[in-house]
Protein backbone atom coordinates (compact mmCIF):
# COMPACT_ATOMS: atom_id res chain seq x y z
CA UNK A 1 0.00 0.00 0.00
CA UNK A 2 1.54 3.34 -0.63
CA UNK A 3 2.50 5.40 1.82
CA UNK A 4 -0.04 9.20 3.03
CA UNK A 5 2.51 11.37 1.79
CA UNK A 6 2.68 9.13 -1.81
CA UNK A 7 -1.20 9.53 -2.13
CA UNK A 8 -0.96 13.50 -1.20
CA UNK A 9 1.88 14.04 -4.00
CA UNK A 10 0.19 12.24 -6.93
CA UNK A 11 -3.10 13.78 -5.89
CA UNK A 12 -1.19 17.40 -5.62
CA UNK A 13 0.59 16.66 -9.14
CA UNK A 14 -2.86 15.17 -10.35
CA UNK A 15 -4.69 19.07 -9.50
CA UNK A 16 -1.23 20.87 -10.67
CA UNK A 17 -1.61 18.99 -14.13
CA UNK A 18 -5.05 19.47 -14.64
CA UNK A 19 -4.81 23.39 -13.89
CA UNK A 20 -1.55 23.94 -16.04
CA UNK A 21 -4.41 22.05 -18.70
CA UNK A 22 -6.72 24.18 -18.25
CA UNK A 23 -4.45 27.00 -18.55
CA UNK A 24 -2.96 26.00 -21.56
CA UNK A 25 -6.75 25.70 -23.37
CA UNK A 26 -7.56 29.27 -22.66
CA UNK A 27 -8.33 29.04 -18.88
CA UNK A 28 -8.40 31.01 -15.76
CA UNK A 29 -4.28 31.47 -15.59
CA UNK A 30 -3.21 30.88 -11.72
CA UNK A 31 -0.79 32.77 -10.11
CA UNK A 32 1.16 29.98 -7.99
CA UNK A 33 3.88 28.15 -9.40
CA UNK A 34 4.85 24.34 -8.26
CA UNK A 35 7.98 23.13 -8.71
CA UNK A 36 6.73 20.05 -10.68
CA UNK A 37 5.64 22.50 -13.38
CA UNK A 38 8.78 21.69 -15.41
CA UNK A 39 8.13 18.11 -15.09
CA UNK A 40 4.68 18.31 -16.16
CA UNK A 41 5.13 20.61 -19.13
CA UNK A 42 5.41 17.94 -21.00
CA UNK A 43 2.71 16.30 -20.51
CA UNK A 44 0.65 19.51 -21.23
CA UNK A 45 2.34 19.64 -24.49
CA UNK A 46 1.62 16.26 -25.48
CA UNK A 47 -2.09 16.46 -24.41
CA UNK A 48 -2.63 20.18 -26.49
CA UNK A 49 -0.54 18.35 -29.72
CA UNK A 50 -3.51 15.60 -29.52
CA UNK A 51 -6.08 18.28 -29.95
CA UNK A 52 -4.61 20.38 -32.46
CA UNK A 53 -3.22 17.60 -34.48
CA UNK A 54 -6.08 15.15 -34.31
CA UNK A 55 -6.22 12.87 -37.53
CA UNK A 56 -9.04 12.33 -39.48
CA UNK A 57 -10.17 8.86 -38.60
CA UNK A 58 -13.41 8.47 -37.81
CA UNK A 59 -14.03 7.24 -34.13
CA UNK A 60 -16.25 4.11 -33.39
CA UNK A 61 -19.67 5.28 -31.93
CA UNK A 62 -19.32 2.76 -29.40
CA UNK A 63 -15.72 3.74 -28.29
CA UNK A 64 -17.67 7.08 -27.89
CA UNK A 65 -20.40 5.49 -26.10
CA UNK A 66 -18.41 3.78 -23.59
CA UNK A 67 -16.15 6.51 -23.09
CA UNK A 68 -19.02 8.72 -21.92
CA UNK A 69 -20.76 6.42 -19.75
CA UNK A 70 -16.98 5.84 -17.95
CA UNK A 71 -16.64 9.43 -17.73
CA UNK A 72 -19.81 10.05 -16.25
CA UNK A 73 -19.56 7.47 -13.57
CA UNK A 74 -16.22 8.13 -12.48
CA UNK A 75 -17.76 11.66 -12.07
CA UNK A 76 -20.79 10.88 -10.61
CA UNK A 77 -18.56 8.53 -7.99
CA UNK A 78 -15.90 11.46 -7.91
CA UNK A 79 -18.62 13.97 -6.87
CA UNK A 80 -17.65 16.34 -9.93
CA UNK A 81 -20.50 18.64 -10.84
CA UNK A 82 -22.15 18.23 -7.28
CA UNK A 83 -22.50 21.55 -5.32
CA UNK A 84 -21.07 21.54 -1.78
CA UNK A 85 -23.38 21.41 1.04
CA UNK A 86 -23.72 22.61 4.02
CA UNK A 87 -22.23 25.68 3.54
CA UNK A 88 -24.95 28.44 3.17
CA UNK A 89 -26.99 26.45 5.69
CA UNK A 90 -24.13 26.16 8.48
CA UNK A 91 -24.75 28.44 11.44
CA UNK A 92 -22.34 31.58 11.76
CA UNK A 93 -21.23 30.31 15.13
CA UNK A 94 -20.49 27.05 13.77
CA UNK A 95 -17.43 28.67 11.53
CA UNK A 96 -15.28 29.92 13.54
CA UNK A 97 -13.08 27.39 12.75
CA UNK A 98 -10.72 28.65 9.80
CA UNK A 99 -10.18 25.30 8.62
CA UNK A 100 -13.60 24.75 8.34
CA UNK A 101 -14.55 27.38 6.65
CA UNK A 102 -12.04 26.80 4.07
CA UNK A 103 -13.71 23.20 3.47
CA UNK A 104 -16.03 24.28 1.02
CA UNK A 105 -13.85 26.36 -1.28
CA UNK A 106 -10.91 23.31 -1.27
CA UNK A 107 -13.80 21.03 -2.39
CA UNK A 108 -14.86 23.13 -4.88
CA UNK A 109 -11.08 23.34 -6.16
CA UNK A 110 -10.90 19.60 -6.06
CA UNK A 111 -14.23 19.20 -8.07
CA UNK A 112 -13.11 21.75 -10.95
CA UNK A 113 -9.29 19.60 -10.81
CA UNK A 114 -11.15 16.65 -11.29
CA UNK A 115 -13.41 18.18 -14.17
CA UNK A 116 -10.39 19.48 -15.86
CA UNK A 117 -8.62 15.92 -15.71
CA UNK A 118 -11.80 14.22 -17.09
CA UNK A 119 -12.29 16.76 -19.59
CA UNK A 120 -8.45 16.18 -20.34
CA UNK A 121 -8.89 12.69 -20.45
CA UNK A 122 -12.10 12.60 -22.66
CA UNK A 123 -10.35 14.53 -25.18
CA UNK A 124 -7.16 12.63 -25.40
CA UNK A 125 -8.80 9.13 -25.18
CA UNK A 126 -10.66 10.09 -28.53
CA UNK A 127 -7.58 12.34 -30.01
CA UNK A 128 -5.86 8.68 -29.06
CA UNK A 129 -8.06 6.92 -30.26
CA UNK A 130 -7.89 8.11 -33.94
CA UNK A 131 -4.37 7.94 -33.91
CA UNK A 132 -4.34 4.69 -32.99
CA UNK A 133 -6.67 3.85 -35.81
CA UNK A 134 -4.17 5.10 -38.00
CA UNK A 135 -1.12 3.36 -37.28
CA UNK A 136 -2.95 -0.36 -37.31
CA UNK A 137 -1.30 -0.60 -40.37
CA UNK A 138 2.06 0.83 -39.07
CA UNK A 139 5.47 -1.70 -39.17
CA UNK A 140 9.15 -1.02 -38.03
CA UNK A 141 10.59 2.12 -39.17
CA UNK A 142 7.13 4.09 -39.48
CA UNK A 143 6.35 7.34 -37.28
CA UNK A 144 3.41 6.04 -36.08
CA UNK A 145 4.20 2.25 -35.06
CA UNK A 146 5.49 3.84 -31.71
CA UNK A 147 1.73 4.28 -30.92
CA UNK A 148 0.77 1.14 -32.25
CA UNK A 149 3.34 -0.58 -29.34
CA UNK A 150 2.32 1.86 -27.19
CA UNK A 151 -1.52 1.10 -27.68
CA UNK A 152 -1.20 -2.77 -27.19
CA UNK A 153 0.90 -1.96 -24.03
CA UNK A 154 -2.48 -0.14 -22.76
CA UNK A 155 -4.36 -2.85 -24.34
CA UNK A 156 -2.53 -5.09 -21.56
CA UNK A 157 -3.06 -3.08 -18.49
CA UNK A 158 -6.15 -2.36 -19.11
CA UNK A 159 -7.07 -6.41 -19.25
CA UNK A 160 -9.02 -8.19 -16.63
CA UNK A 161 -7.61 -11.50 -16.24
CA UNK A 162 -4.43 -13.73 -17.44
CA UNK A 163 -6.83 -15.28 -20.20
CA UNK A 164 -7.28 -11.76 -21.50
CA UNK A 165 -3.97 -11.20 -21.49
CA UNK A 166 -2.87 -14.56 -22.99
CA UNK A 167 -5.63 -13.87 -25.91
CA UNK A 168 -4.25 -10.17 -26.55
CA UNK A 169 -0.14 -11.78 -26.38
CA UNK A 170 -1.77 -14.09 -29.25
CA UNK A 171 -2.76 -11.33 -30.99
CA UNK A 172 -0.18 -9.61 -31.00
CA UNK A 173 1.86 -12.16 -32.63
CA UNK A 174 -0.26 -12.23 -35.23
CA UNK A 175 0.04 -8.67 -35.98
CA UNK A 176 3.82 -9.17 -35.42
CA UNK A 177 3.12 -11.69 -38.35
CA UNK A 178 1.20 -9.10 -41.01
CA UNK A 179 4.23 -7.05 -40.00
CA UNK A 180 7.31 -9.88 -40.97
CA UNK A 181 5.23 -10.37 -44.42
CA UNK A 182 5.93 -6.38 -45.25
CA UNK A 183 9.23 -6.42 -44.05
CA UNK A 184 10.32 -9.63 -46.32
CA UNK A 185 13.66 -8.60 -48.12
CA UNK A 186 14.80 -6.78 -45.17
CA UNK A 187 16.53 -9.24 -43.06
CA UNK A 188 17.55 -7.43 -39.99
CA UNK A 189 14.05 -6.08 -39.80
CA UNK A 190 12.21 -9.05 -40.94
CA UNK A 191 14.43 -11.28 -37.76
CA UNK A 192 13.58 -8.09 -35.12
CA UNK A 193 9.81 -8.66 -35.77
CA UNK A 194 10.17 -12.42 -35.88
CA UNK A 195 11.58 -12.40 -32.45
CA UNK A 196 9.14 -10.13 -31.31
CA UNK A 197 6.48 -12.57 -32.25
CA UNK A 198 7.76 -15.27 -30.95
CA UNK A 199 8.05 -13.71 -27.75
CA UNK A 200 4.59 -12.35 -27.80
CA UNK A 201 3.85 -15.92 -28.63
CA UNK A 202 5.69 -17.67 -25.39
CA UNK A 203 4.27 -14.70 -23.71
CA UNK A 204 0.66 -15.23 -24.28
CA UNK A 205 0.82 -19.27 -24.44
CA UNK A 206 2.80 -18.89 -21.02
CA UNK A 207 -0.77 -17.02 -19.62
CA UNK A 208 -3.14 -19.42 -21.25
CA UNK A 209 -1.46 -23.00 -20.31
CA UNK A 210 -1.38 -21.59 -16.56
CA UNK A 211 -4.94 -20.82 -16.38
CA UNK A 212 -5.69 -23.59 -17.74
CA UNK A 213 -3.65 -26.30 -15.40
CA UNK A 214 -5.28 -24.00 -12.54
CA UNK A 215 -8.66 -24.07 -13.45
CA UNK A 216 -8.38 -27.78 -14.73
CA UNK A 217 -10.03 -25.72 -17.81
CA UNK A 218 -9.38 -26.93 -21.54
CA UNK A 219 -10.56 -23.16 -22.76
CA UNK A 220 -7.14 -21.81 -22.42
CA UNK A 221 -5.65 -24.79 -24.57
CA UNK A 222 -8.53 -24.55 -27.47
CA UNK A 223 -7.16 -21.29 -27.42
CA UNK A 224 -3.74 -22.67 -28.16
CA UNK A 225 -4.58 -25.06 -30.32
CA UNK A 226 -6.84 -22.48 -32.51
CA UNK A 227 -3.71 -20.11 -32.25
CA UNK A 228 -1.30 -22.56 -33.62
CA UNK A 229 -3.09 -24.17 -36.34
CA UNK A 230 -3.89 -20.68 -37.89
CA UNK A 231 -0.07 -19.13 -37.15
CA UNK A 232 1.60 -22.23 -38.66
CA UNK A 233 -0.32 -21.57 -42.14
CA UNK A 234 0.45 -18.38 -42.35
CA UNK A 235 4.43 -18.49 -40.97
CA UNK A 236 4.61 -21.07 -43.43
CA UNK A 237 3.82 -18.72 -46.39
CA UNK A 238 6.73 -16.48 -45.31
CA UNK A 239 8.91 -19.32 -46.92
CA UNK A 240 7.71 -18.75 -50.15
CA UNK A 241 10.35 -16.73 -52.42
CA UNK A 242 12.40 -15.95 -48.99
CA UNK A 243 16.16 -15.63 -49.22
CA UNK A 244 18.18 -17.92 -47.25
CA UNK A 245 18.38 -16.07 -44.27
CA UNK A 246 15.47 -15.70 -44.16
CA UNK A 247 13.90 -19.19 -44.44
CA UNK A 248 16.29 -20.27 -41.55
CA UNK A 249 14.93 -17.52 -39.42
CA UNK A 250 11.26 -18.47 -40.42
CA UNK A 251 11.80 -22.21 -39.41
CA UNK A 252 12.98 -21.29 -36.07
CA UNK A 253 9.39 -19.80 -35.52
CA UNK A 254 7.71 -22.52 -36.99
CA UNK A 255 10.09 -24.74 -34.72
CA UNK A 256 8.69 -22.99 -31.83
CA UNK A 257 4.58 -23.17 -32.86
CA UNK A 258 5.46 -27.25 -33.20
CA UNK A 259 6.58 -27.05 -29.75
CA UNK A 260 3.73 -25.06 -28.47
CA UNK A 261 0.95 -27.67 -29.94
CA UNK A 262 3.28 -30.43 -27.97
CA UNK A 263 3.10 -28.25 -24.46
CA UNK A 264 -0.72 -28.13 -25.41
CA UNK A 265 -1.37 -31.60 -26.02
CA UNK A 266 0.72 -33.08 -23.24
CA UNK A 267 -1.36 -30.86 -21.02
CA UNK A 268 -4.21 -31.53 -22.04
CA UNK A 269 -3.70 -35.38 -22.00
CA UNK A 270 -1.98 -34.57 -18.09
CA UNK A 271 -5.74 -33.07 -16.58
CA UNK A 272 -7.76 -35.47 -18.61
CA UNK A 273 -5.82 -37.97 -16.57
CA UNK A 274 -6.19 -35.70 -13.04
CA UNK A 275 -2.74 -35.44 -12.62
CA UNK A 276 -1.80 -32.85 -10.10
CA UNK A 277 -0.93 -29.19 -11.38
CA UNK A 278 3.19 -29.26 -12.35
CA UNK A 279 5.22 -28.05 -10.51
CA UNK A 280 7.97 -27.39 -13.05
CA UNK A 281 7.77 -24.63 -15.55
CA UNK A 282 9.78 -22.76 -18.50
CA UNK A 283 8.88 -20.04 -21.15
CA UNK A 284 5.76 -21.85 -21.99
CA UNK A 285 3.96 -22.22 -18.85
CA UNK A 286 3.56 -25.98 -16.40
CA UNK A 287 5.66 -28.42 -17.89
CA UNK A 288 3.49 -31.54 -16.97
CA UNK A 289 4.61 -35.04 -16.94
CA UNK A 290 3.19 -38.53 -18.17
CA UNK A 291 0.15 -39.80 -17.43
CA UNK A 292 0.45 -43.27 -15.87
CA UNK A 293 0.94 -45.94 -18.47
CA UNK A 294 1.24 -43.65 -21.19
CA UNK A 295 3.97 -44.73 -23.92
Amino acid sequence: MPAVDDILFSRRRAERFAQLLDEANGGRRHHTRSRVDDQLAPLVAVGQRLTAERPTVEVDPKFRTSLRAMLVATAEREGVGVPATGAATEPAGERTSGTRSLLPAVTARRARARGAILIGVASGAIAVSGISAASENAVPGDALYGMKRSTERAQLALASSDMSRGQLFLDFARTRLGEAAELRGDHAGFSAVLDDMDADTRQGVRLLTTAAVQRSDMAGLDAVNAFVDGQRHAVSDLLDGAARADRERTHQSLALLDTVRERSDALRAAIGCNLPAPVASDALGPAPTACPGAR
